[in-house]
């Protein structure tokens, strides 16, 4: 597939992306839902973050997502957001599976609950990507 945006338009769509992960998944994870990812991982959890591999997530997340959502052109917000919430439910579902598989005690209440996030925040986040790639064609 040809992505026919411009170079602009694709570092907008980036930024869209980037700011709406940072500021939702943010709240999710320093707020919403702090309490349950450390009541449902207990000591699996790290005391603090690494911060090394979470700038590499959200630095390479969005680029990935602005490619996928915007393959073959500029779509209209809801077929973005349909695209990105594929994209969110394939990422997050494989992390999540594949967790479950490998690590001991890994929590399943958490790995569905995170799976739905981890959905519905890429799909809001592809939506943004729709809108900002729309706004300045």
């Amino acid at each position: 597939m040809q992505n026919d945006l411009t170079f602009s338009q694709s570092a907008i769509a980036y930024l869209a992306a980037l700011v709406v992960i940072l500021l939702l998944d943010g709240l999710w994870l320093g707020f919403i839902a702090k309490n349950l990812y450390q009541t449902e991982m207990g000591l699996l959890m790290n005391e603090s973050p690494r911060w090394g591999p979470a700038l590499a997530f959200y630095l390479l997340y969005p680029v990935g997502l602005v490619f996928l959502v915007t393959a073959g052109g500029a779509p209209e917000i809801g077929t973005a957001a349909l695209r990105g919430a594929v994209v969110g439910a394939m990422a997050y579902g494989a992390y999540n599976a594949t967790n479950l598989s490998v690590i001991r005690g890994f929590s399943g209440k958490l790995a569905i609950i995170d799976f739905c996030w981890g959905t519905v925040l890429t799909a809001i986040a592809a939506a943004a990507i729709g809108w900002a790639v729309g706004r300045f064609r």
